[in-house]
């Protein structure tokens, strides 16, 4: 066939042609869809349903607050704060998400513990309402034995039964009762006061699992998900799917609780730092002004004074503004030499303590950032290593913030030295000026002076004590709740419609792949169409249907079924095609019918030709060629084999044609010739001449002469004596003859083997009848109804 017929063949094809290797297989879509929906509804039956948790939170800003706009101002420090506020939601995401956070909340809510009642089909979780409770007092782990599963059945109010693979000890036990077993100590205590949920569990088994509770807090690791929504916003929602929706609602709300109490810890550390410090100092201060006070009433005592004041009013008096300034700025000295030793001395890692009374407006500031860093530093390492490029980025701004604090604190003391020393300088000058007061008078107002500086001191930090102290009490949560956590009213999975969905799509594809791997590893050949496709320049006389068990096999007369209706087709088409194909001048004519294997029902297709020819009048004789493996005699009344036949003619020329010829028992027209004992030498004999003189007499006796002879493919017998046939009917069956044996069919006919073939399929079932199927043979007979029809 060439490519212009090729093209023209597949655009000849319908939308029913392209679909009828499926829509003839339509009950195995309608089975597929059926089992598929059925698998559908049973799995979204005993599926257990998962629920979508949701919560909402805002972080506070606490930048105003902790002094980071203050700290942006610095130069060096302007490029850091603008990264610090873009990833400030990603770190508190990734101390939400944090494995001691979460192994927090599963200890506290004893999530590692999980009830589920054993059922037929589903085994469900019992979180919020339980029949008992489990405790686990000891864990043997030095016996490295892991937790089995254990399943524990209730007998009454009092005792229980407890089984489970690996435990030695199983049995029953009182409630309350302490029991050993090699992986832990456990008491089992029941839930009397919910008496109908306690009942409804007797003599049910209710499967327990306990957990490491880091390996539980992976698992909500690994499913819960934060996202922050908005840019540049401070919201965080979260978000956790589980088939227990009550027990991941309290997850959130615990882990929400946890991070705030986990942020408070955190903030209270300078606080308790400072008031640490405090402490420190006041014991300090305290024990000094106590060495002051009583060098002042000593000195009294031992110089008999009372009120040195009067004498020196106007002097002092005129140096009051004096002591003032020296008074302030020797605190101020004071507590900036006590900051510069606690900065030189303590950790580097420890915070620094704020509010103690220092007038500098940029160390102060200062100060607070520093402890800002360093608590956001230490949060972080919570989480991570010191290799974090954020926590190497905050060393090296904490160091700088450090050193800067240092050399302020360094500059604001050699300017109160300074101030200092001026002043000392103008009450030398003073003093010059009274020098007639007695040398006891200034040694008494040094004393006092001293007095005056550690009282302001000491009272300044106790005051400093109390405010710290009512910071310590007043810390706010640092994650305002939007939404407490929610169950959303549908479940998120299984999704019904998406599963009815696949269902319908696997319904129908399922049965069409495997149709089409059918069709497509199928080597034989199934109906007409992929026939006429595989022939080339060969015709096909028609199609036989194939024979259900029980029916005869043979034509009758006044025969209307299925199979003789097809028979008389083969027979206008045969005559047909010997009108236009064959030159013969008078009526008499020899067809062989032939096959390229055994099995392919040749000698079924040439007794039911042959008596289709006899029902119209004409004389015929059935002749069977094939001496290798008769199968003839299967249509004599009396199914001998053993009558004699062709090989006995050709043998014995004694032998005539009468001697041989056998009435069929269904037509008086019909005469058959049976190929007689079996030679050992068919090909040898089949050349005789007695062989062309036999079938010369059978011409001139006989209007057909159908001759049957052996398979084509397998033995060189028919091609032998091909010459005397008018025209070779070769016969195809089909769903039994492979496609590449149709090859050696189109190479035999343009040899010309064998004399105008002509193609007559066998066997075809009803599905794939070509015009019988669609149209019916049976016209006249009683129409099958609708129903009759789909469900035969």
């Amino acid at each position: 066939m060439s490519e212009r017929e090729t093209v023209s063949s597949i655009s000849d094809q319908t939308l029913g042609d392209l679909t009828k290797p499926y829509t003839r297989y339509w009950y195995w879509f309608i089975l597929g869809l059926l089992i598929t929906f059925i698998g559908a509804y049973l799995y979204l039956r005993y599926s257990t349903p998962i629920y979508e948790v949701q919560a909402k939170v805002i972080i506070k800003d606490e930048k105003n607050s902790s002094g980071f706009l203050e700290l942006s101002a610095i130069p060096e420090l302007g490029n850091f704060m603008s990264r610090y506020g873009n990833s400030k939601i990603e770190d508190e995401i990734a101390i939400f998400t944090s494995k001691r956070l979460i192994t927090n909340v599963v200890d506290d809510l004893n999530l590692n513990t999980v009830y589920r009642a054993v059922g037929n089909v589903i085994t469900s979780e019992l979180y919020t309402r339980k029949p008992f409770t489990v405790q686990f007092l000891k864990n043997n782990s030095d016996n490295d034995i892991p937790f089995p599963e254990l399943f524990i059945e209730i007998q009454d109010e009092t005792s229980y039964s407890i089984s489970g693979n690996g435990i030695g000890n199983a049995g029953t036990y009182k409630f309350g009762e302490r029991v050993s077993f090699d992986f832990a100590d456990l008491i089992v205590l029941p839930n009397l006061e919910d008496q109908a949920l306690f009942e409804k569990y007797t003599d049910e088994s209710i499967s327990v699992t306990h957990s490491d509770p880091e390996s539980v807090a992976l698992g909500y690791q690994e499913n819960l998900k934060l996202l922050n929504e908005v840019v540049n916003s401070h919201v965080i929602q979260f978000s956790l799917e589980s088939p227990t929706p009550e027990k991941a609602r309290d997850f959130l709300d615990e882990l929400i609780t946890e991070y705030n109490d986990d942020a408070v810890n955190d903030r209270n550390q300078i606080t308790r730092k400072t008031l640490n410090f405090i402490d420190s100092r006041l014991q300090i201060i305290s024990r000094e002004l106590d060495s002051v006070e009583l060098d002042k009433e000593l000195f009294k005592s031992k110089n008999r004074l009372t009120d040195i004041q009067t004498e020196a009013a106007i002097i002092l008096e005129s140096a009051s503004e004096f002591d003032k300034r020296q008074l302030n700025i020797a605190t101020q000295l004071e507590l900036t030499n006590t900051m510069i030793d606690y900065i030189e001395n303590e950790d580097e890692n420890e915070l620094l303590p704020t509010n103690i009374g220092i007038q500098e407006g940029d160390v102060v500031s200062a100060v607070n950032d520093y402890n800002e860093l360093l608590l956001q530093r230490n949060r972080l390492l919570k989480s991570s290593t010191t290799k974090n490029p954020v926590i190497i980025n905050l060393n090296n701004q904490i160091e700088q913030i450090r050193s800067s604090i240092l050399q302020s604190l360094i500059n604001t003391r050699n300017g109160f030295q300074i101030s200092l020393r001026d002043l000392n300088y103008g009450e030398s000058s003073l003093n010059r000026k009274i020098e007639k007061v007695p040398a006891k008078e200034r040694i008494y107002r040094d004393i006092e002076r001293q007095q005056s500086i550690k009282e302001q001191l000491f009272l300044f930090l106790l005051q400093q004590r109390e405010e710290a102290l009512i910071s310590l009490a007043a810390n706010a949560s640092k994650a305002k709740i939007v939404d407490n956590a929610y169950i959303s009213a549908v479940p998120v999975a299984p999704k019904r419609l998406f599963i009815y969905l696949i269902a319908f799509v696997f319904g129908l594809l399922l049965p069409f792949i495997g149709i089409y791997l059918k069709n497509l590893f199928n080597n034989k050949i199934p109906n007409r169409e992929d026939l006429e496709r595989l022939l080339k320049n060969v015709s096909i006389l028609g199609e036989i249907p194939k024979l259900s068990k029980g029916t005869q096999d043979y034509i009758t007369q006044n025969d209307r079924s299925i199979m003789a209706e097809s028979f008389r087709i083969i027979r206008t088409n045969l005559q047909y095609f010997m009108r236009n194909k064959v030159e013969v001048d008078s009526d008499e004519k020899t067809i062989f019918v032939t096959s390229s294997i055994t099995n392919e029902g040749k000698t079924f297709v040439a007794y039911n030709l042959a008596t289709t020819l006899a029902l119209t009048g004409k004389k015929v004789i059935l002749v069977g060629a094939d001496i290798r493996n008769p199968q003839l005699h299967r249509y004599l009344a009396n199914g001998d084999r053993s009558l004699k036949g062709l090989t006995e003619y050709i043998i014995d020329p004694a032998i005539a044609i009468e001697d041989l010829c056998a009435r069929s028992d269904n037509h008086d027209n019909l005469d058959i010739i049976l190929s007689g004992a079996i030679p050992p030498n068919p090909a040898e004999l089949l050349l005789s001449e007695r062989t062309e003189l036999f079938f010369s007499e059978l011409k001139a006796r006989y209007d057909y002469v159908i001759v049957d002879t052996a398979p084509s493919m397998v033995v060189t017998d028919t091609l032998l004596i091909s010459s005397i046939a008018d025209l070779t009917l070769y016969v195809v069956r089909a769903d039994y003859t492979e496609k590449k044996i149709i090859g050696f069919i189109n190479e035999t006919a343009s040899d010309k083997k064998l004399k105008n073939i002509a193609v007559v399929l066998n066997s075809v079932s009803e599905n794939n009848f070509g015009y019988g199927n669609k149209y019916g043979y049976v016209y006249g007979q009683e129409r099958k109804t609708f129903f009759k029809r789909l469900f035969k």
